[in-house]
């Protein structure tokens, strides 16, 4: 596989493009979420999504490791799945991370894209189910909604 600025853009819109499948299977993961930690979580929109996915793909940096990990999961299918378990979720965990940032959000993308994986079956073989469930965690843990993110952490020391 050759990863150039024009396959990074296709790979960008493919994901922009999947919103249809996205933002449900984001707003289902929240709702999920919500109820087992007994927290309110807002639904977000496409516009929402849309807006994210152009954010991750315009940083370059981020945008060429988004697109090789979807590239991969795009193509990959391993017949009777199990003995290609490994590769997908590995894959998967790391392209929530990568869309999520940097820490403690990518763990956190990481955490959910498993919670994600559970309930995702989509078509399209094995690394498209694990696609969809990483492009959920990694854009549901960017976005906001989850009332611990709003405001100020308790926990920011104010220099002296």
């Amino acid at each position: 596989m050759k990863l150039t600025v024009e396959r990074v853009a296709r790979e960008a819109d493919w994901v922009a493009d999947r919103a249809d499948q996205i933002v449900p299977l984001i707003n289902e993961t929240r709702q999920r979420l919500g109820e087992t930690f007994g927290t309110g979580v807002s639904d977000v929109s496409a516009e929402q999504y849309d807006t994210e996915v152009t954010a991750v793909f315009a940083d370059g940096d981020r945008a060429v490791n988004a697109a090789a990990y979807v590239a991969i999961l795009r193509e990959l299918d391993v017949e009777a799945d199990y003995p290609g378990f490994v590769v997908d979720e590995v894959l998967g965990r790391e392209l929530a991370a990568t869309i999520a940032g940097g820490t403690p959000l990518s763990l956190l993308a990481q955490a959910t894209f498993h919670f994600a994986d559970v309930t995702t079956h989509s078509a399209g073989g094995a690394g498209i189910d694990d696609l969809d469930a990483a492009l959920a965690a990694g854009f549901q843990t960017r976005l906001p909604g989850w009332e611990w993110r709003e405001g100020e952490s308790p926990f920011a020391i104010t220099p002296e």
